[in-house]
């Protein structure tokens, strides 16, 4: 098994989850929720307190499946930060390099969720999950990963440049889920690119990187960058190329989604957590589209993520 590090953020989830007042209502072509009216009092069906952010997820999902998982990341003294330590230490991950940040408090993000349609509304603030320049990559040292797993920074592009021209002289592989502040800072996050060999974005993320429409296009013009790259496309599946292979893959399954919260994050570390256990290229998108649907199955981002080990049926993958 493989050392991975995990750089991201943190935050406790608290689900407010109700099958009628929350329910979406459309207006042209957005959706809100259309019972809950300004100064009134709504009842609810549960409150549930759950622990996510794009680095706790993915070092859950990598402790899962058998690896040495290190989370870097920045909490508060607070009952959530509190809470985030029991579950990574729950999990198995190390938190000896979490950090603790003054005058701060430790992320939060209110999810208000229709239990009938799945649909959500999160509200965040992130608080510690805000600032990442406290961390210094020199701490790769002392820990030699295999795997250097990063989601957003909040477009601290400085703190991600150091960390990637420093893993990438000391060897370490780096692979990539860029966020909507990395995503605004295009010609920055092309210039990261030549340091990552594994990009992890959506269709309308790579849209917004390189030019194109197709999957295809996009495949094309971000292996220019970077040599392994997944885009994904939602219910219509995704698009990989590695350099030598390139697959078109649907959905492992069609299932009813009861929270997508976490479905991103459980795609990319599935992937990595399934790849850096020796697993081809191909089986690997295969578990990362499993790991994803099992995560949407259940409430909350990591509830649902698997350990590797689970019997997989086929689903729709092609060798372009």
């Amino acid at each position: 098994m493989a050392r991975i590090v995990s750089l991201g953020s943190a935050l406790q989830d608290i689900y407010l989850v109700d099958h009628d007042d929350l329910k979406p209502t459309t207006i042209g072509e957005n959706a809100i929720f259309g019972k809950v009216l300004v100064g009134s009092k709504v009842d609810i069906d549960r409150i549930s307190y759950e622990v996510g952010g794009g680095g706790v997820n993915s070092a859950i999902s990598f402790a899962r499946h058998g690896h040495e998982a290190i989370f870097f990341g920045n909490i508060a003294h607070d009952p959530a930060g509190m809470a985030i330590l029991k579950a990574l230490d729950r999990e198995g991950v190390d938190t000896s390099y979490v950090n603790f940040l003054e005058r701060k408090t430790t992320g939060t993000s209110i999810v208000l969720l229709d239990s009938g349609s799945g649909e959500r509304t999160i509200l965040t603030c992130r608080g510690a999950s805000e600032q990442f320049g406290n961390y210094s990559p020199s701490d790769l040292d002392t820990i030699s990963p295999d795997w250097l797993y990063v989601t957003t920074l909040r477009g601290d592009m400085e703190t991600l440049k150091k960390f990637f021209v420093y893993a990438k002289k000391l060897g370490i592989k780096t692979m990539f889920n860029p966020g909507v502040r990395e995503l605004d800072a295009s010609h920055e996050l092309i210039d990261l690119l030549k340091y990552v060999d594994v990009l992890n974005v959506n269709k309308s993320e790579a849209a917004r990187i390189v030019p194109g429409v197709m999957l295809t296009e996009l495949l094309y013009h971000l292996n220019n960058y970077v040599n392994t790259v997944i885009i994904t496309d939602g219910p219509m599946g995704g698009i990989a190329g590695n350099g030598s292979e390139v697959y078109r893959f649907g959905i492992y399954e069609d299932t009813r989604i009861k929270d997508a919260t976490g479905a991103g994050d459980a795609f990319g570390s599935g992937f990595l957590a399934h790849f850096a256990a020796g697993h081809s290229f191909r089986n690997s998108l295969i578990f990362a589209s499993a790991n994803s649907t099992a995560v949407v199955s259940r409430l909350g981002a990591n509830r649902g993520l698997l350990c590797g080990d689970e019997p997989l049926h086929p689903m729709p993958i092609q060798k372009l």
